[in-house]
């Protein structure tokens, strides 16, 4: 089948192109899907660079991808609630850059809903929802979110906003008008942050969501009443690696798949209902899954990155 592995770490260039693969078997509570889209995140050159092996070893040859779109194809066994032939989107478990991929948390697409737009929600919907559950935030409260242009503060935005919440969104000054659509006030990268924030927040900040990284800890604790002060609890980063220096938590994805199911399933609704806004960047063939990667590596593409077989 067409795929795309690697095996080894290294730049985009280990990634290679092929019409070869094997053809995955589901085994117990698996199903395999015939892959409609798949969903390009920063995670996949992380691991492609070898930099997560403490949380997600690798075993080579490796096929990229968690995020998958497609149709059921083949059950395994003991799989109950889909039947061959369902259009379901979630989680790879072998991979998704390729032609098949074998899943297991997986959830029905909705009848209108786009591949893209369905590929688009399991990882930043999750996140997005995790995070602001974690934290806390809610209505009347303000939060600080740490690069609010991309696809996990798009959604975050506009689950805050819908609850009550004032946004303050950091972003690059041609974001700016693309978070005001959003309902939340934009703020600039950079020096000053802080002073920043507080001027768009002049009656500070109770919270602080992290997507962007980039040494922004100390701020966030600052915003909060300063070290010593702020409730780190209410700080969380899905960027940061330096977190567990600053005693602020990495957040890590829900275990709790009914859970995820049901912020998913809603978000889903939303999108049809136009309630919801995605930001989609650009669809690229499969075979050009590097650059897609190398797009994702720089840090600056506005949207969810698709890749089709």
């Amino acid at each position: 089948m067409e795929a795309i592995v690697f095996e080894e770490f290294g730049d985009s260039g280990v990634l290679r192109h092929t019409t070869e693969a094997e053809v995955p078997v589901p085994g117990p509570g698996q199903v395999r899907l015939r892959v409609a889209a798949a969903g390009v995140n920063p995670m996949d050159w992380k691991v492609r660079r070898g930099l997560l092996e403490e949380f997600f070893p690798t075993t080579f040859p490796a096929v990229p991808g968690i995020e998958v779109a497609g149709t059921v194809d083949a059950l395994g066994e003991g799989v109950t609630g889909l039947a061959l032939g369902d259009e379901v989107f979630g989680w790879s478990a072998t991979g998704a850059y390729a032609r098949y991929a074998l899943a297991g948390n997986v959830l029905p697409k909705p009848a209108g809903l786009s591949w893209e737009a369905a590929v688009g929600l399991p990882v930043a919907g999750e996140t997005a929802a995790r995070v602001l559950a974690e934290i806390g935030v809610r209505e009347g409260e303000t939060l600080f979110l740490h690069g609010a242009a991309g696809i996990v503060g798009t959604i975050a935005v506009q689950l805050a906003v819908a609850a009550g919440v004032t946004v303050v969104g950091s972003a690059s000054e041609p974001n700016h008008a693309y978070l005001r659509g959003l309902g939340a006030v934009p703020v600039a990268y950079g020096d000053g942050l802080a002073d920043r924030v507080r001027a768009a927040a002049p009656r500070g900040v109770d919270a602080v969501f992290d997507a962007a990284g980039h040494g922004v800890l100390p701020v966030a604790i600052e915003l909060l009443g300063g070290e010593g002060a702020a409730d780190k609890g209410r700080i969380a980063t899905i960027a940061a690696v330096d977190a567990a220096e600053h005693g602020i938590a990495y957040s890590l994805p829900e275990q709790d798949f009914d859970r995820v199911r049901a912020w998913l399933t809603a978000q889903a609704e939303g999108v049809l209902a136009g309630t919801l806004k995605l930001r989609h960047a650009e669809t690229l063939p499969l075979k050009e899954a590097a650059r897609a990667q190398d797009l994702s590596e720089t840090g600056h593409v506005r949207g969810k990155l698709v890749l089709t077989p």
